[in-house]
């Protein structure tokens, strides 16, 4: 039996694992598993792996995609340039680590704006950012960090509140933190809702549900959103191709 999983906390709603099982029964992939192994702190993932030897991949979740680095053996230079691990192959004494949310989110962006370029807002800073960022980055489209705690070239929520020119320079609008996610389905980035107007996008990586408090604000307004879903399947099937790559 092959075998794959997610660890992350907490894991009650994981998209990974109900994708890999219906993908091992709808491709007829046999003797292949998925389960998820929640771990309340990084330092159970060791336990993980010595409890379960027969595990060749995993992805990772919230909170651990900047944590479990030091546990890598060797990262992808694509991943070390992000800063962020999301995918790791396990091979017989190495630990690689990847991030496949990079490809994930180019592309379904690539597939929505199509030629479009519009200067950007990420909310959030948290490890899903650096993979948002670095792909804005290499599709050459400008953008601002958006933090509660802002470090240098970020601002705040706040900056938002004050200076309406910030989103009215700035059309497109990505969703990096879990807020909104069922079952707290009403929370939303504290961003100024009254600023969005029908030039707006709003691409917010939560998937579950398909249409966020965030999402709905843009659309009455006559703007466009899309949720993470396609996102999601996207890094997931690149996962799947490196986890079946010879080295």
């Amino acid at each position: 039996m092959r075998k794959f999983g997610l660890i992350g906390y907490p894991l009650g709603h994981s998209f990974s694992k109900k994708y890999f099982t219906e993908k091992f029964e709808k491709e007829q992939i046999p003797d292949c598993s998925f389960d998820l192994f929640e771990i309340p702190q990084i330092a159970d993932f060791t336990k993980v792996l010595d409890a379960n030897p027969e595990l060749e991949g995993m992805s990772v979740t919230i909170p651990y995609k900047q944590e479990v680095i030091p546990w890598m053996d060797a990262l992808d230079p694509a991943c070390e340039k992000i800063g962020a691990v999301n995918c790791i192959k396990i091979e017989p004494g190495k630990l690689t680590g990847y991030n496949t949310d990079y490809f994930g989110f180019k592309g379904s962006l690539e597939n929505w704006l199509g030629p479009k370029r519009l200067k950007a807002l990420v909310l959030g800073t948290g490890g899903a950012s650096k993979a948002i960022k670095q792909a804005l980055k290499d599709l050459e489209i400008e953008f601002l960090s958006v933090s509660r705690n802002p470090a240098d070239q970020q601002i705040s929520y706040q900056d938002l509140e004050d200076s309406p020119s910030y989103m009215a320079d700035h059309h497109l609008l990505i969703n990096c933190t879990p807020l909104g996610t069922f079952p707290k389905t009403e929370g939303f980035p504290p961003i100024p809702l009254s600023h969005l107007t029908s030039e707006h996008w709003v691409f917010d990586l939560v998937y579950n549900p398909s249409e966020t408090t965030l999402m709905k604000a843009c659309l009455s307004k006559g703007g466009k959103a899309k949720n993470g879903l396609e996102m999601l399947e996207l890094q997931a099937e690149a996962a799947w191709k490196i986890w079946n790559t010879q080295s």
